[in-house]
């Protein structure tokens, strides 16, 4: 497909001013005219159909399956846009006074009291953008607390499944890491944690389910180990999705946590955001919250900025209001019934479309998942590789699925359904998966060669990303 500037004509043009409108204008002084600007010139139509054939290269949850596990990349009713686009929103300034913005404030508040019902912590901050931007303000208010008893601890344990930004965010906060083990059933290795946490451990930072998709038997536990020693329990709730409205993390041990709503509650996931990662955390931490924090008070809701403990401002004004407000749009429509639901159908998918799969695929740990799984590449036939197996899906119309990773899985393939896909769907996936098995066998060079029917074919992924052409040159 030619690109926009391939089929610029000179003298062309998508729009025409009104000769009369010209008449009463102001020229353009001379000195803010350039000649250089080297402008496409279409006429409409031809960038209509430009860019209306551009999106049907694209691909995305509104038109096909996209099973990218650890990514949650489900369908999002249109209708939480809508609401998110309400101009009584839009138009709203962040530095509106608190008396001018009710309104928006009740949102955020109201919205704290459900991931606190929903979670089980005190109360929730949405001032970090993002998932990982949660990350570090956890971490941040644990150092904080940490100062605040007069006690230095260095060191935050991290499970070899881990999420890769966890490690990351311990690193910006000043904090030593040390990882743990998991055992070959994909649990945290009891013994060795026993043995690493002392009282230089500030906290244990734990996905809940992980990254497996596998919930950890001893959780519970592993809380007693680390509050034995006076350290934190860190949830990375980035996979909230499989216990939603089934169980509260707050009761496994936990006592603070991040939750991605642009993953869990209704948001266009992916793109580089914006995104919301509020910091939930339990009622001996709430003083060390970012500030400010919206309150409710006798004469309606408010923003408290003085809050002596406080790790500070995280994020300018009050964080990303309108990812928050379809959240809370989501869960408003939901109720808790449809709350549970999610959950419930999240992880019976997940299970479904595992118990299609595993008598072709390698399932490295044999258990029951929850909204994830992971195979792998071992056994198969003829030398094809999980890229092989990702690049093949393609031509099958399915997005694929999370590859190499996690880590501690060599050659993962990790799927994630999603709660919003129907057994069709999923039979579908499966069947496709199921082909690209037997292509494998009778015919590999199909699958090493593939993708065929993309607009662009198989690239070299490293050179793709080290020296990426990022512009057009004629």
């Amino acid at each position: 497909m030619p690109v926009i500037f391939e089929k610029s004509r000179c003298g062309r043009s998508a729009y025409a001013m009104p000769s009369w409108q010209l008449e009463e204008t102001d020229p353009i002084p001379a000195a803010l005219c350039n000649d250089g600007v080297d402008l496409v010139e279409v006429g409409e139509v031809d960038i209509v159909r430009h860019y209306t054939a551009l999106s049907r290269m694209n691909f995305g949850v509104d038109t096909g399956m996209y099973p990218l596990g650890s990514c949650t990349m489900k369908y999002n009713p249109k209708v939480n846009e809508r609401v998110a686009s309400l101009s009584g929103f839009t138009s709203l300034h962040p530095l509106s006074s608190p008396a001018l913005a009710q309104g928006a404030l009740e949102v955020l508040y109201d919205l704290s009291e459900y991931l606190a019902t929903i979670t089980g912590m005190r109360r929730f901050s949405f001032a970090p953008a993002a998932g990982a931007h949660g990350e570090l303000a956890g971490l941040m208010v644990a150092k904080k607390y940490f100062e605040k008893k007069g006690e230095k601890r260095s060191v935050i344990l991290i499970p070899d499944s881990a999420h890769g930004t966890n490690p990351a965010s311990v690193a910006m906060c000043g904090f030593d890491v040390r990882e743990v083990p998991s055992t070959p059933e994909g649990d945290v290795d009891m013994q060795r944690l026993s043995s690493m946490v002392d009282e230089d451990v500030a906290a244990m930072m734990l996905t809940s389910p992980n990254t497996l998709g596998l919930f950890d038997r001893n959780i519970v536990e592993i809380a007693s180990v680390l509050h034995g020693k006076g350290a934190l329990f860190y949830c990375d709730g980035a996979n909230l999705n499989a216990i939603l409205g089934v169980a509260k993390v707050r009761d496994m041990g936990f006592d603070l946590m991040h939750i991605n709503l642009h993953k869990t509650f209704s948001t266009p996931h992916g793109g580089g955001g914006p995104g919301s990662g509020p910091l939930g955390v339990s009622d001996e931490l709430e003083p060390f919250l970012p500030v400010p924090v919206v309150l409710k008070g006798d004469d309606g809701f408010y923003l408290e900025q003085n809050r002596p403990d406080s790790i500070g401002r995280i994020h300018s004004f009050h964080g990303n209001f309108l990812v928050a407000l379809r959240a809370y749009a989501y869960i408003r429509m939901l109720g808790p019934d449809g709350i549970r639901d999610a959950g419930e159908t999240a992880v019976l998918n997940a299970n479904y479309l595992l118990s299609l799969l595993r008598r072709e695929y390698n399932l490295p740990i044999d258990r029951i998942c929850k909204h994830e799984f992971v195979l792998n590449d071992k056994d198969m036939p003829n030398g094809v590789t999980t890229n092989d197996i990702a690049k093949r899906i393609l031509d099958y119309g399915f997005h694929a699925p999370t590859v190499y990773f996690p880590l501690l899985i060599p050659g993962a393939i990790m799927i994630e359904p999603t709660e919003t896909e129907n057994r069709e769907t999923l039979e579908s996936f499966a069947a496709a998966m199921i082909e690209i098995k037997r292509e494998a066998e009778s015919d590999p060079e199909t699958v090493k060669s593939a993708p065929h029917s993309t607009p662009v074919r198989r690239v070299d992924a490293v050179l793709a990303a080290r020296k990426p052409v990022l512009k057009w040159e004629g």
